[in-house]
């Protein structure tokens, strides 16, 4: 996932952790369906994402990448390990 592929979005956030990058963008109430499909595949990508949509701060599109390929003992995260 790109920062070039949330373009339709404005000012897209991106920041650089350890472990992972994540990016957030607010997403205008305008978005055309077609946008929203590029978007979405953008997104898909990702390891996680979301959509946070409030009444008073609009919506904003969210996204975390990993840097690394968790081990198999990791995936899931530790909740799903015995």
């Amino acid at each position: 996932m790109t920062e070039a592929a949330l373009c339709p979005l404005r000012e897209a956030r991106v920041e650089e952790h350890d472990r992972h990058t994540s990016v957030e963008a607010e997403v205008p109430e305008t978005l055309t369906a077609d946008l929203w499909r590029e978007v979405l595949e953008a997104v898909a990508e990702a390891d996680r994402f979301g959509l946070l949509a409030t009444s008073l701060n609009g919506r904003t599109l969210w996204a975390v990448v990993r840097k690394t390929v968790p081990t198999t003992g990791d995936v899931g995260g530790p909740s799903h390990q015995r």
